[in-house]
């Protein structure tokens, strides 16, 4: 690794430090913890490197591929990290993520992947329209279209054929899911839902990223319950659990998050502070 730190810190993970990193930060050596930034940028091991004296990691690192890897570095040093390289791998691949979720039985909209555009056509009129085409890696609702018939999904897998990339090509499709007006991001800490909002936008993708309005609220048992079995399917440590409600009433879950930007959840839970609750359920009090 790059540097020496302090003795059993706390190290915070990231090559951007954003807002909710400085509450983290701030939120660490509140509770008595030495508390520092370890630069993705600047981090390197040797395979056969030796390993270190162990400590924990909050993994902050914006960039996926970059996440998952140097998590990977870490966890061979010895260190703990949250999330794990396993929890990034899944979370941050929405058909593993779907896979986990199936495998544990959880309820979620029909999805298919498709290993070319061509079969993503066929997939599409069988899933029925519209469908949402998601790329396989990202956040925020970037390239994410929904398709109403087959005259538009041809028209958008003919733009998916020429991208250059292999990954881009595979696609991975969902049923629409035709909400309320609203959907759900719960954020769960170690088995444990600590805060909940409804988010609305005049768009059919609520992200707060893309201009969503969120208000607090209470998930019922049921809706809780499912927030924690789809973070626990996952191996997410910290988890931002996307859910949505459909027509019929039935709750889905749409994604797993494996790195939390939780800058909205806490405009929506005025009071509550959500970083100093990730760090007691994660790092403990003061030591």
């Amino acid at each position: 690794m790059s540097a020496r730190v302090g003795r059993d810190p706390v190290l915070v993970l990231a090559s951007r430090v954003g807002p909710d990193e400085k509450c983290l930060l701030t939120a660490l050596r509140r509770g008595g913890h030495a508390a520092e930034v370890l630069d993705t940028n600047a981090l390197h091991r040797a395979a056969s490197g030796p390993a270190g004296p162990g400590g924990l990691v909050l993994n902050r690192e914006i960039g996926q591929v970059r996440a998952r890897y140097a998590a990977t570095m870490l966890e061979a040093a010895g260190m703990t990290v949250v999330n794990s390289a396993a929890a990034v791998q899944t979370c941050g691949d929405k058909w593993l993520t779907s896979l986990a979720l199936a495998r544990a039985g959880l309820p979620a909209p029909r999805t298919v992947l498709a290993a070319s555009p061509a079969a993503a056509g066929e997939a599409a009129a069988e899933l029925g329209f519209p469908v949402v085409l998601k790329p396989l890696i990202g956040s925020w609702g970037r390239l994410v279209t929904r398709v109403r018939d087959a005259e538009e999904a041809a028209t958008v897998l003919e733009h998916v054929a020429a991208q250059p990339s292999p990954q881009a090509q595979v696609v991975y499709l969902q049923e629409y899911v035709d909400k309320p007006g609203h959907d759900l991001r719960a954020l769960v800490v170690r088995g444990e839902v600590v805060a909940a909002m409804r988010r609305y936008a005049d768009d059919w993708r609520t992200n707060v990223s893309r201009g969503g309005r969120s208000e607090p609220c209470v998930l019922d048992p049921d809706t809780e319950k499912l927030a924690v079995r789809a973070a626990e399917a996952t191996g997410a440590d910290i988890a931002g659990v996307d859910l949505a409600e459909d027509r019929a009433g039935a709750v889905l879950v749409l994604e797993v998050n494996h790195r939390v930007e939780f800058a909205g959840l806490q405009r929506a839970h005025d009071g509550l502070d959500i970083a100093g609750t990730i760090v007691d359920r994660i790092a403990g009090g003061a030591s």
